[in-house]
């Protein structure tokens, strides 16, 4: 894994991320329901990220996408907080600081970007990920923020940038 460069999406990357983020999906066995699975716009997310205040990364290794993470405004929130968005690893990646680096990466994006703050929502069995969550700054909320749409992830978590 030490050839892996993270980098911005490009528009030839969507069939590859979408299919990544499903197969992640599938493995963790993740309600597909009131998630990012149900997003319609899972298949273009370089058009998606290609707005103001947004950006998409992804991992690639020779060529090949390993993972992905994205910061946009919140949907339907306070426009001085963003949401790390669709972050998810294959599992051959997990464990090795990618996402570390992905989240820095992010995080540092989110602060050009004039954000003072950082949201995110995910599931309560994705203990790994919250704990770099945790390590990065996030703190648990009690009730979720705007209305992303995902009402099957119980887990709010928010970082001041």
């Amino acid at each position: 894994m030490k050839n892996c460069i993270i980098r911005s999406i490009k528009k030839e990357d969507n069939q590859e991320v979408a299919q990544l983020i499903r197969s992640v999906f599938d493995e963790m066995e993740i309600p597909k329901v009131g998630t990012a699975y149900e997003d319609p716009y899972l298949d273009l997310m370089f058009e998606e990220y290609n707005k103001p205040q947004s950006v998409y990364f992804v991992v690639e290794n020779e060529g090949k996408i390993l993972g992905c993470a994205g910061i946009a405004p919140l949907e339907n929130g306070d426009p001085g907080i963003c949401e790390l968005q669709k972050m998810y690893f294959l599992p051959e990646t997990r464990g090795l600081g990618i996402g570390s680096e992905m989240m820095q990466k992010c995080l540092e994006q989110a602060k050009d970007f004039g954000f003072e703050k950082c949201y995110i929502e995910t599931m309560p069995f994705m203990h790994a990920a919250q704990k770099l969550y945790k390590k990065s700054g996030f703190e648990y909320l009690d009730a979720p923020l705007g209305n992303t749409g995902h009402s099957s992830c119980p887990v709010w978590m928010l970082k001041n940038l």
